[in-house]
């Protein structure tokens, strides 16, 4: 039985250049957490370890069905309340908003066969018997992103504002202006690489 690689199938999702180019991002389904707060905090790696488990539920349940696939990399949406933090540019952001005033929704895309309904009985099976209450937060989502500017980010994620000038820039020259939330795709798993050796796709949806 061969596996659905979502990494494979869907090459120009996870793909980015090291510099900044025009991207178009189709409708895709996900499994999702939300919260706020410190990403190097002890809740956002509790979102992390409820959004796995029920991952592998969903992947063992359609395994059992002829249908498996690989857990597709980690991702997320962030962002801040725009009224309280006004006229802040995207490079600045990083630095100048605090960590506890950030907010995401941590992702990992599910196949387009996967429904809300498998999603609800992967959570509930997972609570049964992993007991972690973060699992019950996690819920079945739907985005298309359409036309985004983005660009591959090499190093440390405290270095990601020198990429985010050039995306910023990338957009001012050619007038266009942010149409949804900051994506981050880590193509690197964060816990066990190196900093200087992380890749992560940096996205902004635009108009």
């Amino acid at each position: 039985m061969e596996k659905l690689d979502l990494t494979k199938h869907f090459k120009s999702y996870y793909t980015a250049k090291s510099k900044p180019e025009l991207q178009y991002i189709e409708k895709a389904r996900y499994l999702s957490i939300q919260g706020k707060g410190d990403p190097s905090g002890e809740e956002f790696m509790q979102k992390i370890q409820a959004l796995y488990p029920v991952a592998y539920a969903l992947k063992f349940a359609f395994k059992a069905k002829n249908r498996d696939f690989v857990v597709a990399k980690l991702e997320g949406l962030w962002w801040y309340d725009e009224s309280r933090f006004t006229g802040v540019s995207i490079a600045d952001s990083p630095t100048t908003i605090p960590r506890s005033e950030w907010e995401y929704r941590l992702l990992i895309r599910i196949p387009d066969y996967v429904t809300e309904n498998d999603v609800e009985s992967a959570v509930a099976a997972t609570f049964a018997t992993k007991g972690l209450p973060a699992v019950g937060e996690v819920s079945f989502f739907e985005m298309t992103e359409g036309k985004v500017a983005q660009m591959l980010h090499t190093g440390p994620f405290d270095t990601e504002v020198k990429t985010l000038e050039k995306l910023g820039a990338f957009m001012s020259e050619r007038g266009l202006s942010k149409n949804g939330l900051h994506h981050e795709i880590y193509l690197s798993d964060f816990r066990k690489t190196a900093p200087e050796k992380l890749k992560t796709i940096l996205r902004e949806p635009i108009k």
